[in-house]
C-alpha cells in the first residue's frame, strides 16, 4: 500500500507540523485547510521545493460533501489514502452556562463529525486493501477535563472513545486506529493568553517546557510507521508529564 496521507486542518499549528514531518518521511501528503489558503500554499511551496510530494485541498470537514470531494481529489492525484490524521478542530474558552446551543453544535460538527466524515470517506479503500492507519488528535483535556473548556473537552473525549471502539471493530481488517493527546503546545492558539500564563504553564509541566507542534508530529509519525504495527486502540499522551 502506497504511503499517502491526508492531514486535516494542516495549514497551521500542529497539523502543519504533522504534514511536514510525514512529507519529509516519504509520504505523499494532502494539506487540508478551510480558511487560511495563504498558510496552506506556503507549506505546499516549501515541501515541493524540498522534493516532497504534496497537494492542498480546501474543505470544511463538518460538511460531508466537501470531505468526500477532497478524498476523491487525493485519490485522483496520489491514490487511496493509507494514513488519515484527524487534526482539524475548533477551541475556545467559556463558562458552561454561557455556551449557546449553536456553539455546542459547532464544536461537535468540526471536532467529532469531522472525524466521522473523513473516516467514512477513506475507509472503503482501506477495507479493500486490508490495511491502513488512522490517527485522531485528541487532547489531555479529553482525558481529564478542563473548566471553562467543557465543550472542547467533551469533543476530545469523544475522539478517544471513537479511537478505542473503532480500533476493536477494524482490527480484523488490519486497519490500526490510535490517538495522540497533546498537552500544552506552543501554537498561535496560546497567543490569546496573558503573557505571564505561559511561563506558569511551563513550570507546571514536569519536563519544564511547553510542547511544540513538532513534538506532536513525531508522535503521529511513530504511530503511522512500521515500528507501531502492533499498536492499536491506544492514546499516546504527549504532554511533558502535565497530567501526571
Amino acid at each position: 500500500m502506497e504511503k499517502i496521507a491526508l492531514v486535516t486542518g494542516s495549514s497551521r499549528g500542529i497539523g502543519r507540523a504533522v504534514a511536514a514531518e510525514l512529507a519529509r518521511q516519504g509520504w505523499a501528503v494532502c494539506i487540508n485547510y478551510r480558511v487560511r489558503e495563504d498558510c496552506a500554499r506556503s507549506l505546499l511551496e516549501q515541501l515541493t521545493a524540498e522534493g516532497c510530494r504534496a497537494m492542498m485541498v480546501r474543505a470544511d470537514v463538518s460538511q460531508r460533501d466537501q470531505v468526500e470531494a477532497m478524498v476523491r481529489r487525493v485519490e485522483d492525484t496520489f491514490g487511496p489514502v493509507s494514513l488519515l490524521v484527524n487534526n482539524a478542530g475548533v477551541a475556545g474558552q467559556a463558562l458552561f452556562q454561557d455556551i449557546s446551543e449553536e456553539l455546542w453544535r459547532r464544536y461537535f460538527s468540526v471536532n467529532v463529525d469531522g472525524a466521522f466524515h473523513t473516516i467514512q470517506a477513506v475507509l472503503p479503500h482501506m477495507l479493500h486493501q486490508h490495511a491502513g492507519c488512522i490517527v485522531n488528535i485528541s487532547s489531555i483535556w479529553g482525558q481529564r477535563g478542563a473548566s471553562c473548556e467543557v465543550t472542547y473537552s467533551c469533543t476530545k473525549a469523544a475522539l478517544i472513545g471513537l479511537t478505542r471502539s473503532l480500533a476493536m471493530e477494524l482490527a480484523p481488517t488490519h486497519i490500526r486506529v490510535n490517538c495522540v493527546a497533546p498537552g500544552v503546545i506552543r501554537t498561535d492558539m496560546l497567543d490569546a493568553l496573558p503573557p505571564e500564563v505561559l511561563p506558569q504553564l511551563a513550570q507546571e509541566t514536569p519536563l519544564g517546557r511547553l510542547g511544540t507542534p513538532e513534538d506532536i508530529a513525531h508522535a503521529v509519525a511513530f504511530l503511522a510507521g512500521d515500528g507501531a504495527s502492533f499498536i492499536t486502540g491506544q492514546v499516546l499522551t504527549c504532554d511533558g508529564g502535565f497530567i501526571l
